[in-house]
């Protein structure tokens, strides 16, 4: 959690100008109970578990912020962002071969599953496949970098920061629509907007 914004709470304009109710009904469904698991494997799950805990670390929260589950709710009813980068395979292969790569890599560098390794070891395996300096087959086809960059990265961190816990963390005051921003200049502030701590 950040102090900057201690005390700030976007959901405290539930009932302002600041959200109508489509923002509403997304931030329902984002705020109820995490979908069940449709797509990923028990031991798939539990491995993007373990990483998404590694990037996103969330031991200060009393309720962490599900990210997992929502990725295997996109996978599993294929929605994804409107277009594929021509380098990658289908979402759903790269979800398959990235996760297995990650986890051919742990056992190849410490002979144990990812989601088994201490933090730093964690924290190693991930720093390798970023880099794409990876020890273990299983990419299939997947440069692991653009994994970790492109599909891996990018999707856990945008769920976290769809997150209205997130948004109070970093006194985001909520989507543009339907108030909207006027004060957009350097240093400048909406008067309905987060102040800092």
């Amino acid at each position: 959690m950040n102090a900057r914004y201690s005390g700030y709470d976007v959901l405290a304009k539930w009932d302002s100008l600041s959200f109508d109710d489509k923002t509403r009904a997304a931030l329902t469904r984002r705020l109820g109970s995490p979908p069940s698991r449709r797509f990923f494997s028990p031991d798939e799950w539990r491995l993007l578990e373990a990483v998404a805990a590694r990037l996103l670390p969330q031991s200060d929260r009393v309720q962490p912020i599900p990210i997992t589950p929502w990725i295997d709710a996109r996978l599993a009813e294929g929605r994804g962002e409107g277009y594929r980068d021509a380098r990658m395979p289908p979402q759903e292969e790269v979800w398959r071969r990235g996760l297995a790569g990650v986890e051919a890599e742990a056992q190849a560098r410490f002979a144990a599953c990812f989601a088994d390794l201490a933090p730093e070891l964690q924290d190693e395996v991930l720093r390798r496949v970023q880099a794409g300096e990876i020890a273990a087959g299983g990419w299939e086809g997947l440069e692991p970098a653009r994994f970790f960059r492109d599909a891996l990265l990018k999707t856990v961190a945008g769920l976290y920061y769809a997150h209205p816990a997130a948004w109070s963390e970093i006194g985001f005051g909520g989507p543009a629509s339907p108030r909207g921003y006027v004060r957009m200049g350097f240093d400048e502030r909406d008067p309905w907007e987060a102040k800092e701590a």
